[in-house]
């Protein structure tokens, strides 16, 4: 039930803060106590227990996958300090290098993106829930 609690209540506290009627406020309360009961929070319970287990596992690859995304991310944005300098002394060959890049990466399918997207999230929730729990430093 940690899961839950760990949802619940902060979104119960948001309600209290948003919504100033009294009213609107308890209704709001009891649809939160709805979904609460309801099969698609269980879904999203079952989503995040996978991505914690997944995340605490001793598996070097399972550990290591989500992170291997965020260095490639940080490789290309790390490309832009080269790229400033062979565009300071040779800009049509920065401009070819450009394109290049920018074709190549117009080429990647969309389900790529979504995949990275995907892991990218999934990877810093079960780092915070970790965190929030204290098993991680």
């Amino acid at each position: 039930m940690g899961i839950l609690e760990g949802i619940i209540a902060p979104v119960a506290g948001l309600i209290d803060k948003v919504i100033p009627d009294p009213e609107a406020r308890a209704q709001a309360k009891l649809k939160l106590i709805e979904l609460q009961n309801s099969q698609e929070l269980e879904q999203v319970k079952a989503q995040l227990s996978a991505i914690v287990a997944e995340a605490q596992s001793a598996d070097p690859w399972t550990s290591r996958a989500r992170p291997s995304f965020l260095y490639v991310m940080y490789a290309l944005f790390l490309w832009a300090i080269p790229m400033g300098l062979i565009g300071a002394f040779d800009p049509a060959l920065a401009k070819g290098i450009e394109e290049g890049m920018t074709g190549y990466l117009a080429a990647l399918p969309e389900p790529l993106y979504t995949l990275f997207g995907t892991g990218y999230l999934g990877y810093t929730a079960a780092r915070q829930f970790g965190k929030m729990k204290g098993s991680d430093k």
